[in-house]
């Protein structure tokens, strides 16, 4: 089996990215050590403010197969000052947060179903950490795409911005849209390191798609539960829209999002479409 990136590898690079980023000043250093030829901290400096050892650091920044343990995951993330979303992905590509044990969902708990449907006319879908579509409903077909005419391995919404034609201006704010997808991503690998099918998707997109591979590379780290989108749909115009993601207690795994009209052209826009 093999992965998109190495765990150990990923670990060094994230950890020196997060150590680099951070301004000295910020944690009152003398002046005297304020002479540096490269960005953030020294490693020396993350060392003392985590409680472990230089050689510590310095091993685990060259990849050199530690792996650092709950509480010296946290010291790290304290340290380094890492906000929610990039501690638990620092905990989980240590392997040191709590896993689920049941494989990922690839079919939509038959109660989620109903619900997604139940929602109209908010448009709705569920879907799986991986970005893979298992249910929508009829608003949610209408404002996106026909979901049935694809087959299910192209069901997926990341795969859809990036590689099907008619997705690729569908959002005004593209870049941002991506970012977040793929920082979703980043996070769902980190969870779930053994599943082979997210590995084949993100190496799919990395070799296929130089967009995808560039923001990869930044190693953002952010899961976005709410926000708003700005579309242009062929027959009705812009629509702008609020989306809220909501994961279900008992199947963690489901993601279900929400969308509803931004303002009243965006409702006005949504109610044509689904009359049509």
């Amino acid at each position: 089996m093999t992965r998109t990136v190495d765990t150990t590898q990923e670990l060094a690079a994230f950890l020196r990215t997060r150590r680099e980023r951070l301004d000295p000043h910020d944690f009152g250093l003398p002046s005297r050590r304020q002479a540096r030829r490269t960005p953030g901290l020294r490693r020396e400096e993350v060392a003392e403010l985590a409680g472990v050892s230089i050689d510590y650091i310095v091993r685990l920044e060259q990849a050199r197969g530690l792996r650092p343990s709950a509480d010296v995951v946290e010291a790290l993330a304290r340290a380094l000052r890492l906000p929610p979303d990039e501690r638990a992905y620092l905990f989980d590509l240590a392997q040191q947060r709590r896993r689920n044990a049941d494989k990922p969902a690839t079919a939509a708990a038959p109660q989620l179903a109903r619900l997604v449907a139940d929602l109209s006319p908010l448009p709705a879908m569920l879907m799986n950490h991986r970005y893979d579509i298992l249910a929508w409903n009829s608003e949610i077909a209408k404002l996106l795409m026909d979901f049935d005419t694809l087959p299910p391995s192209q069901r997926n919404s990341m795969w859809l911005c990036l590689m099907y034609p008619k997705m690729r201006d569908f959002y005004v704010d593209r870049e941002r849209i991506m970012r977040e997808g793929i920082a979703h991503l980043r996070a769902a690998w980190a969870a779930h390191p053994e599943d082979q099918a997210l590995t084949d998707l993100i190496a799919e997109f990395t070799t296929g798609d130089e967009e995808f591979a560039r923001l990869w590379a930044e190693r953002d780290i952010k899961v976005k539960g709410r926000g708003r989108k700005v579309m242009r749909h062929p027959d009705v115009g812009v629509i702008t829209v609020h989306f809220e993601t909501l994961t279900p207690l008992q199947d963690p795994d489901q993601l279900l999002v929400i969308y509803r009209a931004a303002d009243d052209e965006s409702q006005s826009a949504l109610d044509r479409l689904c009359a049509r």
